[in-house]
């Protein structure tokens, strides 16, 4: 009688774990409002730069020569309209491309992380294979490039088109004036990159939107004013001395002031004015004054005061990301 051979067992079935989800469409699907909202106002701005270095400018170009060319007391012709919509439309657009890192950082805090934990997607999403700490960098890098790109190429349009037309349109902004040296320059894209950092570090200290929204802007809005007083004294000034009949003058980004004595010592300004002011020459003669001293930063100095606060601005935007992650860690292992 022949053996029969004992089929073997069939092998167990292994259990495999869910796939993560890819972070990237998820992430655009769950924010494209804001997505939405933030090409939108980009693609506007962009427009209307684009004008005013364009047709705008030129338009109030022609009528400032229009301006100028006129003689005499009589009736002047020239394009008064053209000149006021060039300055309306710059003066928006100047104030729109510096509001973006608060826009941005009340968006972080709101619905980038505060309303995800409040809601409890974010801990949906933790359970589907992706981890916190992926989740977050998800939530910081993608925004970042999205922000970087969008207020890096409003900056560099606003730029041109204030280069384009400063010596042309008497009215033009001087390039110290302070919304218009941030929205030349890469402070703007720093600044909102910390707004960024600091909605996302807001967001996951409450856990909650309308808190998270109002300490990222309110903190973004401090650290805009502290880069204003910071700026000047990253850079050694340079000093002007004139004489005590001159008075000051500055032109650009000013740090102190004051009166030099005939030892060269530097005095507080008694705040006289000019020695041909009733009274003024007796007042400097006791202080033994021979001039007034003025530290600026000229216009050289442009690069080197955007650059030194754009570094500073990077290193809290890095510093609250870096705190962001380790809070993170703290609550979720």
């Amino acid at each position: 009688m022949s053996a029969t051979a004992t089929p073997a067992p069939p092998p167990a079935a292994t259990a495999h774990p869910a796939p993560a989800p890819r972070v990237l469409p998820w992430l655009l699907r769950l924010h494209r409002p804001g997505l939405a909202v933030w090409t939108g106002l980009v693609a506007v701005l962009a427009l209307a730069l684009l004008a005013l270095w364009g047709p705008l400018g030129d338009a109030a170009a022609d009528g400032w020569r229009q301006y100028r060319a006129c003689v005499g007391d009589g009736p002047c012709g020239y394009d008064q309209d053209a000149i006021v919509r060039y300055r309306d439309v710059y003066t928006y657009t100047t104030f729109a491309v510096n509001a973006l890192p608060f826009l941005v950082a009340a968006w972080a805090g709101a619905a980038l992380v505060g309303r995800e934990l409040e809601s409890g997607t974010a801990h949906l999403a933790w359970t589907t294979g992706l981890s916190p700490t992926r989740w977050l960098a998800a939530k910081i890098a993608a925004p970042a490039a999205l922000v970087t790109a969008g207020t890096g190429l409003l900056v560099v349009l606003h730029r041109l088109a204030w280069s384009a037309n400063r010596h042309r349109i008497d009215t033009s902004k001087s390039w110290y004036d302070s919304p218009t040296l941030h929205a030349n320059g890469p402070t703007t894209v720093a600044l909102a990159l910390a707004g960024l950092a600091a909605g996302v570090l807001a967001g996951l200290l409450w856990r909650r939107t309308l808190p998270a929204l109002v300490t990222a802007l309110g903190f973004t809005l401090v650290l805009r004013f502290a880069a204003d007083l910071v700026m000047p004294y990253l850079w050694p000034p340079v000093t002007r001395v004139t004489g005590l009949d001159t008075g000051y003058v500055t032109a650009g980004v000013a740090v102190d002031s004051g009166l030099v004595t005939a030892d060269g010592a530097h005095l507080a300004d008694p705040g006289c004015g000019p020695s041909f002011v009733k009274d003024c020459t007796e007042v400097y003669a006791r202080l033994d004054a021979t001039g007034f001293f003025t530290e600026y930063h000229p216009e050289s100095h442009y690069w080197p005061l955007q650059l030194t606060t754009t570094v500073l601005l990077l290193a809290v935007a890095a510093a609250a990301g870096a705190v962001s992650f380790r809070l993170l860690r703290r609550r979720t292992a």
